[in-house]
């Protein structure tokens, strides 16, 4: 597992169990709308203008589908220039990252919130219409539409649970080539759309 240092890592005990929290699954939890709705509203007050968008992702928002219950939020923002200058103000609002993960990522930030020990919120920080954005937005239509590929995913997560349990970033791409296959990404390389 990659290891990578988070702000305020030396001394938050809380910041460092969420770090080290094993990957767990739910069942569905209808209140993670309300929790969703709730710090999507935080964000737009606390940086106003900042967002063209927020969005639920993940499988926090899809009806009976198995979830780390940690609700993951897609932030849009309108030019790079604002994606990678918003760690300081978020960080101020509640969140932390890794400044040397995000420096890995050329076309979206990480930040997440966490309490008691426990990571509560993912923000994922992207240019609003760009691939980032229609990707993770495409993927979550299309486990809302499809009860097949929703079972399939689920199933995948699981095993992925069990197998990747104490390594976050193994589960994260464990999923990729599933999530890849299901957008379509793969043929947009090589055919237009």
């Amino acid at each position: 597992m990659t290891r990578h240092a988070w702000n305020g890592e030396s001394d938050d005990e809380s910041l460092l169990r969420a770090i080290e929290q094993s990957v767990g699954l739910a069942d569905h939890d209808p209140r993670w709308a309300d929790r969703f709705a709730a710090e999507r509203a935080r964000l737009m007050d606390a940086l106003p203008g900042v967002f063209v968008d927020i969005a639920h992702i993940g499988s926090t928002p899809i009806e009976g589908l198995k979830a780390k219950p940690i609700i993951d939020l897609l932030a849009g923002v309108r030019t790079p220039d604002v994606l990678f200058g918003l760690a300081e103000p978020l960080c101020a609002n509640g969140y932390t990252s890794s400044d040397a993960f995000n420096r890995t990522m050329s076309d979206r930030q990480f930040f997440m919130r966490h309490a008691h020990g426990e990571r509560t919120h993912h923000l994922h920080l992207v240019v609003h219409g760009s691939e980032a954005w229609v990707d993770r937005v495409e993927f979550n239509q299309l486990l809302r539409d499809d009860p097949e590929l929703r079972k399939r995913y689920e199933i995948l997560k699981r095993a992925l649970a069990e197998t990747h349990a104490g390594d976050r970033e193994a589960y994260t791409e464990g999923k990729s080539t599933f999530i890849r296959a299901a957008i379509g990404r793969s043929d947009r390389r090589t055919k237009p759309r």
